[in-house]
């Protein structure tokens, strides 16, 4: 039986549109107990924010354990390496929460680290901050590089814009956690408790999801209801394992 780590926005629901058919896909891979983690770059949002929006989408049966976030995946790194466990947080309740629940407190004077995720309140104090405390020693750490993410008329935009500026100010670039680095895909997995070739990363995305599953080991599947085509596949020198046109033609039992 196949695991599945499987991207959201673009293969679960667009906007706040769930893509059709996608709840008969959650649905199948729980009644099939296939063990699976939705996994987001989104740092903004906690696990109960994911479960409620789904299930106000349309999608019943998840539990917070059902989720991991660029936050959580950061987080979770971060533990590993730290000896102070002190940081200049920039971002939303996503990595607030989950620094916390791994015993990080907040620092602005001399943290071991600057974590930068997306937020909407970033400001010119914010930057600042962040520069001089790379400046001064600090390691800067990011929980992913999205520039834009996709809302109801367009896009918005995301945390690589803020990278940008803090970036451009320290004159150095920050450890990226989150998608495409294929740490988070491993970090994803490990909760799971499964090996890698057991494991199937579902995406919409050639250049994130399935570069990500592929460098983790991991068979890779992708849908074409989000960012990649198939012309767009022969773009790039690498392929998936799987494609599908959406979720709605994926059944899980038959990845024996």
């Amino acid at each position: 039986m196949k695991n599945f780590i499987c991207d959201m926005d673009g293969v679960i629901y667009k906007d706040n549109h769930l893509i059709p058919g996608a709840d008969d896909f959650v649905h199948r891979l729980i009644a099939n107990e296939n063990k699976f983690l939705f996994l987001t770059n989104n740092s903004e949002a906690t696990p109960k924010v994911l479960v409620d929006k789904l299930l106000r989408l349309g999608i019943k049966g998840l539990k917070e354990d059902n989720f991991i976030t660029a936050a959580m995946a950061t987080a979770t790194f971060l533990e590993t390496q730290a000896e102070r466990k002190t940081a200049y947080l920039i971002g939303g309740p996503g990595i607030y929460e989950e620094m916390e629940k791994v015993g990080f407190s907040e620092d602005d004077e001399n943290p071991e680290y600057v974590v930068v995720g997306k937020t909407k309140d970033f400001n010119f104090s914010m930057m600042k901050k962040a520069i001089e405390l790379i400046n001064k020693g600090s390691r800067f750490i990011a929980t992913n590089p999205d520039i834009l993410d996709p809302v109801e008329n367009g896009f918005e935009p995301a945390c690589g814009c803020i990278l940008a500026s803090i970036e451009k100010g320290a004159g150095l670039k920050p450890y990226i956690v989150g998608k495409p680095n294929a740490l988070i895909m491993t970090i994803a997995r490990k909760k799971l408790g499964v090996h890698p070739e057991d494991t199937i990363m579902l995406g919409d995305r050639m250049d994130t999801d399935i570069i990500g599953g592929m460098e983790a080991g991991m068979q890779t599947c992708l849908v074409l209801s989000g960012v990649s085509s198939r012309e767009s596949i022969k773009m790039f020198p690498y392929k998936p394992d799987y494609i599908f046109d959406s979720v709605a033609d994926i059944y899980p039992e038959k990845f024996e």
